[in-house]
């Protein structure tokens, strides 16, 4: 006998709203919260689903896992920015299955209906098939990822404020970050001047100089995306304070405290190491990060099993001009879950917060025009630059073609940054704390808690749809 099927009815927001045309909108990261933002109010009904009930703000993750800022500061009630419009619903819930035909998006064991669908899920952390190292090496995606970094770190200079072997306390005092691009050395930069200011201000058997923090990656340089100008000064920032940045290194192996490299295979072209340093060794450190892969969510993979659409190598949809997929114009994907590569050069766009805020803008305008029967321009993304934060009052950035460094590139990338946060309170927040850390150069968010390992098997979702088991976290 064939299973009985739910179908999720509910009471559209408003009574009016009855016969209106029906979105569903996956995923409240940058493109899906700016498209609902963009349909609030309109002649349209409204559904988002997310796994989470707030939407976050991923470049400042860092910070949380440096005890800069608190998780508050860089998340905001999905609810509070888009729920409170007449026609817009935020519903609790992870899609896990796609019915093209009917129309229908399966979630949290039901079916809901819809006339237009835009999946906008994200990107999680890619371990190049090493997924045993994911426990051994958080990554750096979702909140819990940010908090069990922290508490990582903290743990260690805890457990090494109270050994009397050396060797263990220089062990505990050690960092090894995997990826050398903007979250890399972003992360990398913040944690060693976390580690340096608290065992001046906290901490009383701790010295300065047993503080070690290495930077990983088979690239030749850092920030290999930004101008080369802009990596070697990148670089040079974080060799000045003190972080080690090993370049054209493969990861080999990770295993508890342990990160086992090798020389990738373009090392032999390529620049040379620092003098005096030997790829092919162990290093040995009590925190040990991830930020080298990444990978689209899983939705990707699975529209393509039900549509026949094509993906790219790291699992992102290619899309039309659009964003829609072949065969089914009502179904748009965006954000980090896309491949656009309707550009002048063919490049794909950059999975950034800019990007996705202006495809989830376009999508909305394009929406409205196809229901009211008007054109809409063709998609152009207007590219802001991309800049990197490594140290304190310390950023690179490239305006098109206007590269800054130092002091001025940090004032450009906190603009930028606040410009970019969605909600107001948190905007006032942030730089609040920056100006408070500027002037004191003490971090308030450096509580340890949660639990080990907290960042694996994250809980989200409905508690009936964890326990079906049909539900699982991405990161």
């Amino acid at each position: 006998m064939a299973p009985e099927r739910f179908f999720l009815e509910l009471e559209p927001p408003a009574p009016d709203l009855a016969a209106a045309p029906h979105v569903v909108v996956v995923g409240g990261g940058f493109a899906g919260l700016r498209l609902c933002q963009a349909l609030a109010g309109q002649r349209v009904r409204v559904t988002l689903i997310d796994k989470r009930n707030f939407n976050l703000f991923q470049p400042l993750l860092y910070q949380v896992a440096s005890g800069l800022v608190s998780a508050a500061d860089v998340a905001s009630p999905l609810r509070q920015m888009v729920g409170q419009a007449r026609n817009v619903q935020v519903l609790l819930g992870e899609v896990n299955d796609l019915d093209l035909e009917r129309r229908e998006v399966v979630f949290n064991g039901q079916h809901y209906g819809y006339d237009r669908l835009v999946l906008a899920s994200g990107s999680g952390t890619a371990y190049f098939g090493h997924e045993e190292w994911r426990p051994l090496a958080p990554p750096m995606k979702i909140l819990e990822h940010a908090q069990e970094i922290r508490r990582r770190l903290l743990m260690a200079l805890e457990e090494a404020e109270q050994t009397t072997d050396l060797v263990r306390r220089r062990f505990l005092q050690s960092v090894v970050v995997v990826g050398g691009g903007p979250a890399g050395c972003e992360l990398a930069g913040s944690l060693v001047e976390l580690m340096r200011s608290a065992i001046q201000r906290d901490f009383k058997q701790l010295k300065e100089q047993d503080c070690r923090v290495v930077l990983v990656d088979a690239v030749e340089r850092v920030l290999p995306a930004m101008h080369p100008s802009l990596s070697a000064a990148a670089a040079g920032y974080l060799r000045a304070n003190g972080v080690e940045v090993r370049l054209n290194t493969l990861v080999e192996a990770i295993e508890p405290g342990t990160v086992r490299l090798k020389p990738s295979t373009a090392a032999a072209g390529a620049a040379p190491q620092e003098e005096g340093v030997d790829p092919a060794e162990q290093l040995r450190a009590a925190t040990i990060c991830w930020t080298a892969g990444v990978r689209a969510s899983r939705l990707g993979k699975l529209l393509a099993e039900r549509s026949g659409c094509a993906t790219d190598r790291g699992g992102r949809v290619l899309v039309e001009p659009d964003f829609s997929i072949p065969g089914h114009p009502e179904v748009r994907v965006l954000g980090d879950l896309c491949c656009y590569r309707h550009t002048a050069d063919g490049a794909p766009l950059p999975g950034m917060a800019g990007p996705a805020v202006q495809m989830g803008a376009w999508v909305a305008r394009d929406l409205l025009n196809d229901l009211a029967g008007r054109p809409t321009a063709p998609f152009r993304w207007n590219d802001l630059g991309t800049m990197a934060v490594i140290g304190p009052l310390y950023a690179v950035a490239d305006l098109r073609g206007l590269r800054l460094t130092g002091l001025a590139g940090w004032l450009l990338w906190g603009l930028a940054h606040l410009a970019f946060i969605p909600d107001t309170e948190n905007r006032i927040t942030l730089l609040s704390r920056w100006l408070w850390q500027i002037a004191t150069r003490q971090r308030r968010a450096l509580l340890i808690t949660g639990r080990p390992d907290q960042h694996l098997g994250v809980d989200v979702g409905l508690e009936r749809a964890r326990s079906s088991g049909t539900l699982y976290a991405e990161g």
